[in-house]
């Protein structure tokens, strides 16, 4: 006879309704399952062909595994909770901060505009190009030679008279005769943080979600 103390047991509903801890993934009642079973087997076994030792033990060996392992996934799903607990908690301390993340939008307040860009090695000029949502260029900026890595820039948006929420810009860079790659960075504020998939989640003032590794830079 073999003792399966993993079968599965129906989910318990206490008296306000609420359910309890389902008692198949619960490492006390899968042992005291166990026991029961194993009692009754005991009680009942055939005098002239008694239960083998070497069996018993082999069998509570295999419940101290399984109980081992739902008190390991206990212990992790326990863990996981209060990582994404900390995460959030982590989260929060960047509401109200200025980050860097890769996009071409422009963020104009108080009639000035402000963004980002990495170059992937250094630029003998470097040319921003402010436009519309359309493409349309609204204003040049010249920052000349710029080193590799990355940078902030800043525009005068006080003799611009359209709406600036659609603002974006572009970014030419330039060493000597051979045209550079780059990479924009949008300026956005976080304005709320939480955890998803175990994941910090942040959200921007200009209604982007993104995960804390998309943050470039703190400003």
């Amino acid at each position: 006879m073999i003792l399966n103390s993993t079968t599965s047991a129906p989910t318990v509903t206490d008296a306000t309704g609420g359910t309890k801890a389902n008692a198949a993934t619960d490492p006390a009642a899968a042992q005291d399952r166990f026991l029961k079973l194993l009692v009754a087997q005991l009680n009942n076994q055939d005098p002239m062909n008694p239960l083998d030792n070497a069996q018993m033990t082999s069998q509570i060996a295999q419940i101290n595994t399984v109980t081992g392992i739902q008190q390991l996934n206990q212990t992790m799903q326990s863990m996981s909770e209060q990582f994404n607990s900390l995460q959030v908690m982590q989260g929060t301390t960047l509401i109200g901060r200025n980050v860097l993340t890769e996009g071409a939008s422009i963020a104009v307040a108080d009639k000035v505009g402000k963004g980002g860009f990495e170059l992937p090695s250094a630029a003998t000029n470097v040319k921003i190009e402010v436009t519309t949502a359309g493409g349309q260029v609204v204003d040049t900026i010249d920052l000349g030679a710029k080193g590799a890595g990355r940078h902030t820039f800043e525009w005068d948006a006080s003799k611009y008279t359209g709406a600036t929420d659609a603002l974006q810009f572009r970014v030419s860079a330039v060493n000597g005769s051979a045209k550079l790659s780059s990479t924009p960075l949008a300026l956005s504020k976080v304005t709320a943080a939480g955890a998803e998939d175990g994941q910090l989640q942040l959200t921007l003032s200009n209604g982007k979600t993104i995960s804390y590794s998309q943050i470039k830079a703190l400003v």
